[in-house]
């Protein structure tokens, strides 16, 4: 005769149903993580173009004030802005330069510490 279903256990009945529902849960979350990290790709894809963009900026600003330096660094923008300021600026008189002698370069007073050599001892079959 065959059994009736009120003798089963609870976990034969419900046994499927447990196992749809995990499946489900299962597909909704690699779902819901597809979806998340689709959304992070693109704020980072944001991000980047933005640094990216600000980066050119730095970089024309950088040539432009490189360009600055030169143009004020220059013998002649520097002569003209003394003329301007009446600074009373003028060559140096050759009365006016000290020259100063290169000091020469001596030898080192203990040879052995600028030369230090790794000896091996010499082996009869190398020979």
């Amino acid at each position: 005769m065959a059994k009736s279903r009120k003798s089963q256990s609870a976990s034969i009945r419900f046994g499927p149903a447990l196992a749809a529902f995990f499946s489900c849960f299962v597909i909704v979350g690699a779902a819901v993580g597809y979806v998340w990290q689709k959304g992070q790709i693109y704020q980072l894809g944001k991000q980047i173009r933005q640094k990216e963009i600000r980066l050119s900026q730095l970089q024309k600003e950088d040539d432009q004030r490189e360009k600055d330096l030169a143009d004020l660094r220059s013998p002649v923008k520097l002569d003209a802005r003394a003329r301007e300021l009446n600074l009373g600026l003028a060559p140096a008189q050759p009365m006016q330069v000290v020259r100063l002698a290169e000091p020469a370069v001596s030898a080192p007073e203990n040879k052995i510490l600028t030369r230090q050599f790794v000896s091996r001892p010499i082996d009869a079959t190398t020979q």
